[in-house]
């Protein structure tokens, strides 16, 4: 679901949807209707893509991909034979703010009579967003309510803000097999997993060092994924690429190796971090 073009005076950060998080010169904004991390701002580096001729709601951000990553086979949950959009529900409907603080934002998306439609299980996701120097933590707790075990494969979708011309300049360390400059990004864009070991470091030609990392819950990691992603150059929206940390790859739902599976009221988390080294 887009919206219609608009100026990108109208999109200048911060919004008037957006709440804004500070800490030093670091900046984030966050739309809490829609769950959407739309800004993460270190100095003058805008780390983040944001939509500024299109208005373009689906290429903005960070948003969040629950309960399933990308596209499940012929729009299948197998196990429920349910079919679950594309990234899953929970961009598309209303959370709730649980609390706002300078540095913190935390958000809360309870199961109802919708999502037991599609995905039949009793559930409180909460998302607590936090801002430091040069850091932002994305702190996501998935809560069973139900009797059975609860199986999820959610990601985290960042569009990060680079123009066409230097993404073939993208220095890539922790991605085994990824080579920017071996990538034809004006024809054949990437739409590929690659394996994520918990951390991979990416240097932006003229803004500086990003990190994103995943740390570890109770000495486990979650996100064995990593999806590399961007659009051509002919699209409207093009000036990113997407690294896309996730549960699992295409599919992961309905493959029980590669999901969480949260027992009977217990919780999960999974927590992201990206940090930003300004280019001196």
């Amino acid at each position: 679901m887009s919206s219609p073009p608009l100026s990108s005076d109208f999109l200048r950060f911060p919004t008037e949807r957006e709440l804004v998080l500070r800490s030093d010169e670091t900046l984030v904004g966050v739309i809490p209707e829609i769950c959407l991390v739309s800004h993460f701002q270190v100095g003058n580096w805008e780390v983040l893509y944001r939509p500024l001729t299109t208005g373009n709601v689906r290429r903005w951000g960070l948003p969040l991909m629950i309960p399933n990553f990308s596209r499940l086979r012929n729009g299948l949950f197998v196990e429920k034979g349910t079919s679950l959009p594309i990234h899953g529900f929970g961009r598309l409907l209303p959370w709730t703010l649980l609390a706002a603080a300078e540095q913190q934002v935390v958000l809360e998306l309870r199961s109802n009579e919708t999502t037991r439609a599609c995905y039949p299980y009793d559930f409180t996701f909460t998302v607590t967003v936090s801002v430091a120097p040069a850091t932002l933590t994305y702190t996501l707790s998935m809560e069973n309510r139900s009797a059975e075990v609860m199986p999820i494969a959610p990601g985290f979708h960042p569009y990060f803000a680079v123009a066409q011309a230097a993404k073939p300049r993208l220095q890539v360390q922790g991605l085994p097999g990824f080579e920017a400059a071996a990538i034809d990004w004006e024809r054949q864009p990437p739409d590929t997993p690659y394996p994520f070991a918990g951390q991979v470091t990416i240097v932006f030609p003229g803004h500086g060092t990003l990190t994103i990392a995943e740390l570890p819950q109770e000495g486990r990691f979650a996100l064995h994924n990593m999806q590399v992603w961007t659009e051509l150059p002919t699209r409207p929206d093009h000036a990113f690429v997407c690294f896309e940390p996730t549960v699992g790859s295409e599919d992961a739902l309905n493959r029980p190796a590669d999901r969480l599976e949260i027992a009977p009221g217990t919780t999960a988390s999974i927590v992201l971090q990206l940090r930003a080294q300004v280019q001196p």
